[in-house]
């Protein structure tokens, strides 16, 4: 699974990471906070949430808005 962490400013390219290095940093940290980009569809964002709570980790998952507008959000995944 291919999924895109957000950007750091509007006008660039999400960086795109694999399912498997993220599980990668999970293990190194046991609890990290993730930011995905608005790009990546709903689907794709409960498919990772499940696919962490199979690997045994407690996920809360929520869009965070920072701006007035309807496209102005990130997706945000807290692994522990």
């Amino acid at each position: 699974m291919e999924l895109l962490f957000a950007r750091n400013e509007l006008n660039e390219k999400p960086k795109k990471v694999q399912l498997d290095k993220i599980r990668e940093e999970l293990k190194a940290e046991e609890e990290k906070i993730f930011y995905f980009d608005r790009d990546n569809s709903h689907k794709d964002m409960m498919a990772l949430v499940d696919a962490l709570e199979d690997d045994g980790y407690n996920v809360y998952f929520r869009e965070v808005k920072y701006g007035l507008a309807d496209d102005e959000y990130m997706y945000e995944v807290h692994a522990l």
